[in-house]
């Protein structure tokens, strides 16, 4: 998903207006659905601000941790930057099931989070504009499968279920300052 001209530029203005409360840092996390196009749209963003970036797929530890994956964020890069200090984590290697090469995450006055649960409650503690993404599952599901394989079917749809869950504890949708559907659009 790539959005428009016109709304990448309402967007970097919301951010740019934003409060910097990531020790000095603007935070925006882009959070949404597996395959609603949240990548695509943090590449955008880290061109048009700058920005730095960080996947939430390098922190999960695998397909069952969507829910760990928050907690590393806010241990590994969100508590050190609000602190002043560069974020550092071990890349998760998806293929061969352990946490690879190390990562840092310099201070920079924009960092952008990708990735499902990147907007947990407790990154609320530093102010996050969130982009909340969505799309239908039928897209989603393709968009996931064209890109992890047909084997992956049956780790995509328990991942879908634990999505659900995951936003509707922490009010996702219903908390992000901004919504985009799958193809780019502000929704509402």
């Amino acid at each position: 998903m790539t959005v428009p001209d016109s709304v990448l530029t309402e967007l970097v203005s919301a951010i740019e207006a934003a409060p910097a409360g990531l020790g000095g840092s603007r935070l925006v996390c882009i959070d949404g659905p597996a395959g609603s196009g949240k990548t695509t749209l943090a590449t955008q963003l880290a061109w048009s601000l700058p920005a730095q970036v960080v996947h939430m797929d390098d922190l999960y530890p695998g397909w069952s941790g969507m829910a760990e994956g928050a907690d590393l964020l806010r241990e590994w890069v969100l508590g050190p930057l609000a602190h002043g200090v560069p974020g550092r984590y071990r890349r998760y290697d998806w293929p061969l099931g352990v946490y690879a090469e190390r990562h840092t995450v310099p201070l920079a006055d924009f960092l952008i989070v990708e990735g499902c649960n990147s907007a947990a409650l407790p990154v609320d503690e530093y102010a996050p504009f969130i982009i909340w993404v969505e799309a239908d599952d039928d897209l989603r599901l393709a968009r996931g499968l064209d890109r992890d394989g047909a084997d992956a079917s049956e780790q995509w749809t328990r991942w879908m279920v634990t999505e659900r869950e995951l936003y509707a504890a922490n009010r996702t949708p219903e908390r992000a300052h901004v919504r985009l559907d799958g193809l780019g659009r502000l929704v509402g």
